[in-house]
C-alpha cells in the first residue's frame, strides 16, 4: 500500500462523531503535533493494515501444518485429470 504522504489526495472520507469524540481526537492530534486529518489518516491506515493482515494470514493448527509441510516436501505425482488441466492451460494461456 502506498504511503499516505507520497500519494495524491483526491478521495474523501467523511464521518460524524460526537462532541466528546471530536475533542478527544483533537487533543490527541495536538499532543502529536499533527492536524486532526493527519492524525486520523495515520491511525486509520495503521488499523486498516492490521485488519487486512489478520484476515489474509493463513492460520493452521499443528495437524494442518504437518499436512502442508508433508505435501510440500513429498508432493504426489500429477494424476490424469491434473495433466489434462495443465495441457488445457498451456493451450489457452501460454500460447497467447
Amino acid at each position: 500500500m502506498a504511503d499516505l504522504n507520497n500519494t495524491a489526495k483526491t478521495a474523501r472520507i467523511e464521518t460524524r462523531v460526537s462532541q466528546d469524540q471530536k475533542r478527544l481526537i483533537e487533543r490527541a492530534a495536538a499532543f502529536t503535533g499533527r492536524t486532526v486529518s493527519e492524525f486520523v489518516l495515520t491511525h486509520l491506515e495503521i488499523a486498516a493494515k492490521k485488519v487486512i493482515e489478520e484476515h489474509e494470514k493463513l492460520h493452521l493448527d499443528q495437524a494442518q501444518s504437518r499436512v502442508l509441510v508433508d505435501a510440500l516436501l513429498t508432493p504426489k505425482k500429477p494424476n490424469k485429470k491434473l495433466k489434462l488441466a495443465m495441457d488445457e492451460y498451456r493451450k489457452r494461456v501460454l500460447s497467447r
